[in-house]
């Protein structure tokens, strides 16, 4: 059987269907999957914001800010770094996640100078903790200096001002505290902020953002000597030595993992992806590597294991995007992607059932399952639309439909709509959904089905007809 006597088999089918909604009982039509493309958005690997344009399928773009280049002053703020940041990468249809820092292992100058000069004392030395590259001075301030925390509470309400909501954001890494903004200032705990310290920025960053999912760096209970409890608040985690320091292993000296941080900050922690999302950065000594089917070091974790009981959404990483030293070959590519595809959500529409028009109105139903690990965090829009035989949209139809909250496991969603007709001429039409991008030039939710991007990018056709 050629492709075009099937597709026009399958067409005629669809066809048989609607007519037979239109003279009696409702119809179901069942729909084909297909695995959905590896760039949907706000999942996925995501390169630095440098490496944008770069080939490796992705949505997401990341990049450190420095906290002098955005507070000049008290309740002073150039917000230039972000935007530049924002626009380069919502430019290429991206949305972008950043952390801001106070100390970074090899840089200086990123501590405000006001503060500096106004008392605050800053401890100068060798960072050991910068494997695989070699050890370097950091600069870390005294966070308990009381200017310092309030410069840091006062431009967390500022910026949550200015970006909560922001299209062309995806998460935000709460940063600030600790080398590289990881909470830990390792080897030197004794340099770290204070349980308070972190209580009141965490405070300060549930207080700013509504929308926008902030992420923490460690699980934390209760009853920890140096972090302060964060497994009930609002705020997602972050895995920075993923798939090297993931996995519980139970022994002496890994108490430190991911998961065995999970596990012991409890049930709420280990709940948390399913409210708020789960991200990271795959360890630089695994990069490339980890995709392999043999990675060639013991230390690196199983990809696929650790995707699984984190329940990750994105993850930070260089491996899969060319550099001098990092050029990943096709057989390399094609394992990330088949990898990479198993992150964050996986919509599959099984089924949509038609039922006959009444007084100028379609009736709709559509099941929806999720079979990725991780569920959509954000209340995006949902469309249906009426497309012509060459594609073209015809006529829309907004929904109250959701995707958020759909969770890997669940019953089907059934989405139930009643599509107005009137006005519309005689003819035949295909019957799409679509979950649009609010950034502009921003991809859609794809969903995986064979029939997604059939007629139209971005539309999953659900089903053919004649409405008389």
């Amino acid at each position: 059987m050629t492709a075009i006597l099937r597709a026009a088999l399958i067409a005629l089918a669809s066809l048989l269907s609607w007519h037979a909604a239109a003279d009696g009982a409702p119809r179901r039509v069942a729909l084909d999957y297909a695995p959905a493309p590896v760039d949907n958005p706000l999942k996925g690997l995501a390169p630095y914001s440098a490496k944008g344009s770069d080939p490796f399928p992705h949505s997401l773009e990341f990049n450190y800010v420095p906290f002098s280049a955005l507070v000049t002053g008290p309740e002073q703020y150039d917000w230039t770094p972000i935007e530049t940041l924002l626009d380069a990468a919502a430019k290429c249809g991206h949305q972008a996640i950043f952390r801001v820092f106070l100390e970074f292992p090899g840089r200086t100058n990123v501590i405000p100078a006001f503060l500096i000069e106004d008392g605050l004392k800053v401890y100068d030395y060798v960072n050991t903790n910068t494997q695989p590259l070699a050890s370097i001075q950091v600069e870390t301030p005294d966070y308990s200096n009381p200017d310092l925390r309030k410069a840091m509470t006062q431009f967390i309400l500022a910026l949550g001002r200015r970006y909560d909501g922001d299209t062309r954001i995806g998460f935000i890494t709460a940063g600030l505290l600790g080398s590289w903004g990881e909470w830990h200032d390792y080897p030197r705990n004794e340099l770290f902020a204070s349980k308070e310290v972190q209580t009141e920025v965490m405070n300060a960053y549930e207080a700013a953002f509504k929308t926008t999912p902030i992420l923490v760096r460690y699980p934390t209970g209760q009853g920890e000597t140096e972090n302060a409890p964060n497994a009930t608040r609002r705020f997602g985690y972050h895995d920075d030595s993923f798939a090297w320091a993931t996995l519980d292993t139970g022994r002496k000296g890994d108490e430190w993992f991911f998961m065995a941080r999970m596990n012991a900050a409890g049930p709420e922690a280990l709940n948390k992806w399913k409210t708020e999302p789960i991200g990271g950065e795959i360890r630089p000594e695994a990069w490339g590597k980890v995709f392999d089917a043999d990675p060639g070091d013991k230390h690196i974790q199983d990809f696929g294991k650790c995707v699984e009981v984190t329940h990750v959404t994105w993850l930070m990483d260089s491996g899969m995007f060319p550099s001098v030293t990092l050029k990943p070959n096709a057989k390399r590519i094609k394992r990330a992607e088949e990898e990479v595809r198993r992150m964050g959500y996986e919509f599959h529409v099984p089924a949509v059932t038609i039922s006959p028009v009444a007084n100028e109105t379609l009736p709709v139903k559509v099941e929806v399952e999720n079979r990725g690990v991780a569920p959509f965090y954000y209340d995006w829009p949902v469309e249906f639309g009426l497309l012509g035989a060459d594609g073209r949209v015809i006529k829309t139809f907004n929904s109250t439909d959701k995707l958020s909250g759909l969770l890997p496991g669940d019953p089907r969603r059934v989405w139930e709509e009643k599509l107005a007709l009137k006005g519309l001429k005689v003819g035949m039409y295909k019957l799409a959904l679509r979950v649009p991008n609010p950034l502009p030039k921003g991809l859609p939710v794809r969903f995986a089905n064979k029939t997604q991007d059939q007629d139209a990018f971005g539309w999953l056709t659900l089903t053919s007809g004649t409405w008389r």
